[in-house]
C-alpha cells in the first residue's frame, strides 16, 4: 500500500454474527473494526448493506466500517452491496480477517492475490474480484487441516488475551495510516504495540559485583638456619660449653 490521497474507504471486518461466535478466532476482524469505531469516535453501528455499518473519519479519509451479518461464507454479498452503493472501486476496500498462516499476533498487509481457502475471502472474490486490500491478522495454525474448522470456530484462549489486546490496540493506533494507504506507517504503529522495545535505555546499571574480602596469607615460618650459617655454629659452641661445665 502506497501513501496517497485518502479519499473514501470501506473498511470491512470479517466474522460471524451473534453472541455464540463473538469471541471466536474467526471473528478477529469484527474485533478489530469494533476497536477502531470505539477509539475514533465513529457513529453507532446500524443495520445496512446486509451488515452493521458505522461512519466516521480517519485523518483525511471518510470511512465506512462494515461487519457483514450474512455469516462468513456469504460475506461478499454485504461487501459488494456496500461497495456499489458507495461508488467505490475494489482498491478502496480494506478487509481485516483471520490468517492461519501467520503466527498469533502477527499482522501483514496484502493487495490482491488468492483467498487461500478462507471462506470469507472466497465470497468477496466472487462479488468484487481479488483486487482489494487485506489486513491479515495472525491466529496461528492448529497443526493439521482436519482441525482447522474447529480451531477457527473456537474462542481465543485466556493465554491469548495479552497479545490479542496489543494487536487490536496497534490496529486502532494505525487506522489513520491504514485509511491513507500508508502501509509502512501502519505496520510500524502496530509493531510499536506488539513488539515493544525491551530496553529503553533507562535501565539502571547493574551493581558491580561485590569484592570478596582479601584473605591474608599466614606469616611464613621462620627460615631454618643452614648447617654452615653463623647462627648454627654459635649454637654448636654453646652446646659444647654446656657439656663441659
Amino acid at each position: 500500500m502506497r501513501g496517497q490521497e485518502a479519499g473514501v474507504k470501506l473498511i470491512v471486518g470479517l466474522g460471524n454474527p451473534g453472541a455464540k461466535y463473538a469471541a471466536n478466532r474467526h471473528n478477529i476482524g469484527f474485533m478489530a473494526v469494533d476497536r477502531i469505531a470505539a477509539d475514533h469516535g465513529f457513529s453507532p453501528w446500524k443495520p445496512r448493506f446486509q451488515g452493521l455499518s458505522a461512519e466516521g473519519r480517519l485523518g483525511g479519509a471518510r470511512v465506512t466500517l462494515l461487519k457483514p451479518q450474512t455469516f462468513m461464507n456469504l460475506s461478499g454479498q454485504s461487501v459488494g452491496e456496500a461497495m456499489r452503493y458507495l461508488k467505490l472501486t475494489p482498491a478502496q476496500v480494506i478487509v481485516l480477517h483471520d490468517e492461519l498462516d501467520l503466527a498469533p499476533g502477527k499482522c501483514r498487509l496484502k493487495l490482491g492475490g488468492g483467498h487461500a481457502g478462507h471462506n470469507g475471502l472466497r465470497s468477496i472474490h466472487q462479488h468484487i474480484g481479488p483486487d482489494y486490500h487485506r489486513v491479515r491478522l495472525g491466529i496461528g495454525h492448529p497443526g493439521h487441516k482436519d482441525r482447522v474448522a474447529g480451531y477457527v470456530l473456537s474462542d481465543f484462549a485466556k493465554a491469548d488475551g495479552d497479545w490479542l489486546d496489543d494487536l487490536l490496540r496497534g490496529i486502532s493506533d494505525g487506522a489513520e495510516a491504514l485509511a491513507a494507504e500508508d502501509g509502512t506507517r501502519f505496520q510500524n504503529q502496530v509493531a510499536a504495540r506488539t513488539q515493544p522495545a525491551r530496553n529503553s535505555g533507562t535501565m539502571p546499571t547493574p551493581p558491580a559485583p561485590a569484592q570478596s574480602p582479601q584473605v591474608q596469607s599466614p606469616p611464613a615460618p621462620p627460615a631454618k638456619a643452614s648447617p654452615d650459617s653463623p647462627a648454627s655454629l654459635a649454637d654448636k659452641l654453646r652446646q659444647l660449653t654446656d657439656r663441659f661445665r
